[in-house]
């Protein structure tokens, strides 16, 4: 058995025409079933996808003098390891 799991735009007329197309095929298949429809439930959005502790700290990080910049060009030497 094969799972494939695809991403369609159901606003395009691609998207309305490959989904009507599925529908059709599947509707009296015994071959090939549809398991879930809808919006994936498993994106995040981007602001729940980090620990909200974490983010204060690097915010706080942001606005200190204290910190250390990096050239990633040159990272042994930014650090004052060369």
């Amino acid at each position: 058995m094969t799972t494939i799991t695809l991403k369609i735009n159901e606003r395009t007329k691609a998207g309305k025409a490959f989904l009507e197309m599925t529908n059709v095929l599947v509707k009296d298949s015994k071959g090939i079933e549809i398991i879930a429809t809808g919006p994936n439930k498993t994106t995040e959005k981007k602001s729940e996808i980090y620990n909200p502790e974490f983010v204060a700290m690097i915010k706080k990080a942001q606005k200190s003098k204290k910190r250390t910049v990096v050239d990633p060009n040159d990272i042994w030497g930014s650090l004052g390891l060369k």
